[in-house]
């Protein structure tokens, strides 16, 4: 899945995503400290990975794994 940053804080860690179907979804601290990045910035395209419950738990940029 893949969506674009529409809002991050730096000094929380935690966003949402503006998903390709139009949805939001949040991403908290713990997924975007999972990608090893250090800063996102509004309108980046990012690949989500979730848990079987629909929480996102890491993401990254497309095409690195």
């Amino acid at each position: 899945m893949q969506g674009t940053v529409a809002t991050f804080d730096p000094r929380t860690h935690t966003g949402t995503l503006l998903l390709d179907d139009g949805s939001e979804l949040a991403f908290p601290a713990a997924a975007f400290r999972a990608s090893g990045l250090r800063l996102l910035r509004l309108g980046q395209r990012l690949t989500i990975e979730a848990d079987a419950g629909g929480d996102v738990i890491k993401v990254q940029l497309p095409g690195i794994s």
